[in-house]
C-alpha cells in the first residue's frame, strides 16, 4: 500500500486532479473576464400569449420559465423583435417533444414533428436533384434511414433530445414583418406523464456557433465540477478504504455512487447540447436515462452497505437484483423498438421508490437499538428521503425542485467529514501501534537481558561444567538446550505478533530445564495443560515463571513445586503459574532488585494492548503465590488486526 501511495500511480492521480482544477479555474476566469453578450436565452421565440392543454390564455414572460406541466402548449404572437434585430441564429433545445411553427392562417413555417416512412420518402424524392441517387429506391431508403424514424420499430413518439440551429430568416415567410402573428404548438407525445414546459423547450439567440459558446461559458464549469466528483468517486473513497487498513465495502460503494452521480449530473447539465456531437436524438435521451438507472443501482448498493444482518442484507440484495432485472427489461424493450427508455421511466420510478422504502425500513430496523443510531441515520436518511420525495413529485407534481440532488450532496458532504474523522482515527491508531511496537521491542530486550545477565549465564554454565565430569551425556544435552534457549530469546526480538501457547511453552521448558540443573531436587515442575489453542505475546509467561522459581521455591530451604496449567472458560483462556514457595505481601511495595520481575509491568502492558489480557497475582506469606493470566477470546481476533 505504501508503495502504491508513493509510486507513479499516485503521482498520476495527483496530476489528473490538478489538471481538472486548472481547467475549471481557466474556464471560470475566461467566463468572468472575457464574456460578452454573444448569446441570449429566452423561454420561447414568441412574444404574446400561451395556453396549456386548451386552457386560458396567459401572457408570455420570456425572462421567466414556464413551469406548468402540459401535454400540448399553444403559443401565439409575433417573433421576438430584439432577437431578430441583434442575432442571426436561433437555437431551439427540445427534449421529448414535437413542435410546429405556423403562420396565423395555419401554414407551416418551421416544424419538428414525426413523419411516417412514406412521408419521409416523398419529401426526400421532392428534394433530390440527382436522378441516379440510389436512395430514390424506396427499399434502399428504408434500409438506410435512421431507425428512430422508422415505422417498423413502432416508436413514432420518440423525439429524443434535439438541438436545432436555424436562421432567423427560416422562421419568417414572404411578406412577414415585425407585426406578423405566429402560432407555435409544442406537443408532448408521452401521455402518461406531464412535463414542465421550460424543462423540455428552450430558445437561445446567437451569431454563428452560439450553442458551443453557451456550452463553454454556462455548462463547462459545472461539468468540470462534476468531473471532480467522479474523480473523488474513483480515487478518493476507494483509496481511503485501503488507507484504513483493508478493503472498506462502504467506501467502495459510496465511491461508485459518487462516480455515477457525477456522470449523471454531467449528462443532466449537457442534455441540451448532446445533439451537437451525437447525431441521433434518441441516443442522447437513452444516455441520460441509463445514467439515471445506474445511479439508482449504486444508491441501492450504498444503502445496502450500511446493513449488517444476514436477513436484511438478503432482502436488500433481492430488491437491488429486482431493479436490475427491470432495468435490463427496459433496455431490451428499447433496443427491440417496443418501448423506449423514457416511456419506461414511470415504471422504474415506482420500483426506485419501492426499493428505497424497503431498504430504508431495513436500515431503521437495524439501527433502532444501536447506540450510534444518530450517526448512522445521518449517513443515509437525507439520501433516502430525497429519493422518496423525488419519486412522489414525479407523479404528483407539487414542486420543480430536484430533491435527490440535494440529498446526494448532503450525503457526500457527510461521507467526506466521516472520512476525515476515520483517517484521523486511523492515524492516531497508527501512532499508538508504532509506540506499542517500540515498547514491545524494549520489553523483549528487557526480558532477554534479564535472562542472559551474567548471574544467569554463570549459574547455567557452572551447572553444565559440573555435569561434564559427572554425567557427560546430560552435560551435552544441557549445552544444546541452553544454546536453543539463547537462540529463542534472540529470535523473540524479530517477532511482532502473538505466538501460539505451545511455542511459548516449549521455550519455558528449556528455561526450566536449565534451572532444574541448578536447583536439583529442590525444584519440581508440574504441567496441567488442558488447552493450548490460543495465542499470547512472546516471553509473556516467562517472567511469571521466573518469579515462581527464584523468588518462590528458590527462597524456600526445602524447595518446592512450580505448576504451570491452562484452562478454558466460557469467554477466556487462562494460564496459571502456581508455586508453594515463601510467598509475599501483595500490598507491600516491591523492591526493584534488578532481577526477572523488572519486566513484569511491560509484560502486563503487552498482554493488555495486544490481547486485551490481564494478570492477577495472589500470594500468602509461607504458602506460596498464584499468578493467573486471563486472555479474553475476543482478544484472539484483536491481536490479528493489531499485527
Amino acid at each position: 500500500m505504501k508503495k502504491f501511495l508513493g509510486g507513479k500511480k499516485w503521482t498520476a492521480v495527483g496530476i489528473a486532479f490538478v489538471l481538472l482544477v486548472l481547467v475549471g479555474l481557466i474556464v471560470l476566469a475566461v467566463r468572468y473576464y472575457l464574456r460578452v453578450d454573444m448569446t441570449y436565452s429566452q423561454t420561447t421565440f414568441i412574444e404574446g400569449v400561451y395556453s396549456v392543454d386548451g386552457g386560458e390564455w396567459k401572457p408570455i414572460d420570456n425572462m421567466h420559465p414556464i413551469n406548468e406541466r402540459f401535454h400540448k402548449v399553444t403559443l401565439k404572437g409575433k417573433l421576438s423583435e430584439n432577437a431578430l434585430k441583434l442575432f442571426e441564429n436561433t437555437t431551439i433545445f427540445s427534449q421529448n417533444v414535437w413542435y410546429t411553427t405556423k403562420s396565423a392562417d395555419g401554414k407551416p413555417v418551421y416544424e419538428l414533428t414525426y413523419r411516417n416512412m412514406d412521408d419521409l420518402y416523398n419529401l426526400y424524392v421532392q428534394a433530390s436533384d440527382n436522378p441516379d441517387d440510389p436512395m430514390l429506391d424506396k427499399e434502399v431508403f428504408k434500409d438506410n434511414y435512421p431507425l428512430f424514424m422508422s415505422d417498423e420499430i413502432h416508436l413514432p413518439d420518440t423525439p429524443g433530445y434535439r438541438t436545432n440551429i436555424v436562421y432567423q430568416t427560416t422562421l419568417q415567410f414572404p411578406d412577414a414583418d415585425e407585426h406578423t402573428e405566429y402560432i407555435v404548438e409544442v406537443e408532448n407525445p408521452y401521455f402518461f406523464v406531464k412535463q414542465s414546459f421550460s424543462d423540455c423547450f428552450q430558445v437561445m439567440y446567437s451569431e454563428a456557433n452560439g450553442a458551443y459558446l453557451q456550452f463553454f461559458f454556462d455548462v463547462m464549469p459545472a461539468v468540470v465540477a462534476f468531473m471532480l466528483v467522479c474523480f473523488f468517486g474513483i480515487f478518493l473513497f476507494p483509496i481511503a478504504g485501503f488507507i484504513l487498513g483493508k478493503i472498506n465495502y462502504k467506501y467502495f460503494s459510496f465511491g461508485a455512487l459518487c462516480f455515477f452521480w457525477g456522470l449523471f449530473m454531467i449528462g443532466h447539465k449537457m442534455d441540451n447540447f448532446m445533439n451537437l456531437w451525437i447525431t441521433d436524438p434518441t441516443v442522447c435521451m437513452a444516455i441520460e436515462q441509463l445514467l439515471n438507472y445506474c445511479l439508482v443501482i449504486t444508491v441501492f448498493v450504498y444503502l445496502k452497505s450500511n446493513l449488517t444482518g444476514i436477513v436484511t442484507r438478503a432482502v436488500a440484495n433481492l430488491a437491488t437484483f429486482t431493479y436490475i432485472l427491470i432495468m435490463i427489461a427496459a433496455i431490451i424493450l428499447h433496443f427491440t423498438a417496443v418501448r423506449d427508455l423514457y416511456a419506461s421511466s414511470p415504471n422504474l420510478y415506482i420500483f426506485t421508490a419501492a426499493g428505497t422504502v424497503i431498504i430504508t425500513v431495513l436500515l431503521f430496523t437495524e439501527v433502532r437499538h444501536n447506540s450510534q443510531a444518530v450517526i448512522l441515520l445521518a449517513s443515509w436518511t437525507p439520501l433516502t428521503l430525497s429519493i422518496i420525495i423525488a419519486a412522489a413529485n414525479y407523479y404528483f407534481h407539487f414542486t420543480d425542485i430536484h430533491f435527490y440532488h440535494f440529498g446526494l450532496a448532503v450525503t457526500m458532504l457527510y461521507q467526506i467529514v466521516r472520512l476525515v474523522f476515520d483517517l484521523r482515527k486511523q492515524y492516531l491508531e497508527s501512532i499508538r501501534y508504532q509506540q506499542l511496537q517500540k515498547e514491545l521491542y524494549e520489553a523483549k530486550v528487557s526480558v532477554m537481558v534479564s535472562q542472559i545477565q551474567p548471574h544467569f549465564m554463570y549459574n547455567a554454565l557452572t551447572s553444565i561444567a559440573m555435569m561434564c565430569s559427572i554425567d557427560p551425556e546430560t552435560a551435552q544435552e544441557a549445552t544444546v538446550t541452553f544454546a536453543k534457549y539463547l537462540r529463542g530469546n534472540m529470535d523473540s526480538l524479530k517477532q511482532t505478533k502473538p505466538i501460539p501457547f505451545a511455542q511459548e511453552l516449549e521455550h519455558l521448558k528449556k528455561y526450566l530445564y536449565i534451572e532444574k540443573l541448578r536447583f536439583g531436587n529442590k525444584l519440581n515442575i508440574e504441567y496441567d495443560i488442558q488447552t493450548s489453542d490460543f495465542k499470547l505475546p512472546q516471553l509473556s509467561i516467562q517472567p511469571l515463571v521466573e518469579n515462581a522459581v527464584k523468588h518462590g521455591v528458590g527462597m524456600k530451604k526445602k524447595g518446592g513445586t512450580v505448576t504451570i496449567s491452562t484452562r478454558e472458560t466460557t469467554d477466556a483462556y487462562e494460564v496459571v503459574i502456581a508455586d508453594d514457595g515463601v510467598g509475599f505481601d501483595t500490598t507491600a511495595e516491591q523492591k526493584d532488585d534488578g532481577r526477572s520481575h523488572i519486566g513484569m509491568e511491560n509484560t502486563k502492558r503487552r498482554l493488555r494492548e495486544m490481547c486485551g489480557g490481564e494478570v492477577i497475582i495472589e500470594s500468602k506469606i509461607g504458602e506460596g503465590t498464584v499468578a493467573t493470566v486471563i486472555l479474553p477470546k475476543e482478544g484472539q481476533n484483536h491481536e490479528d488486526t493489531m499485527s
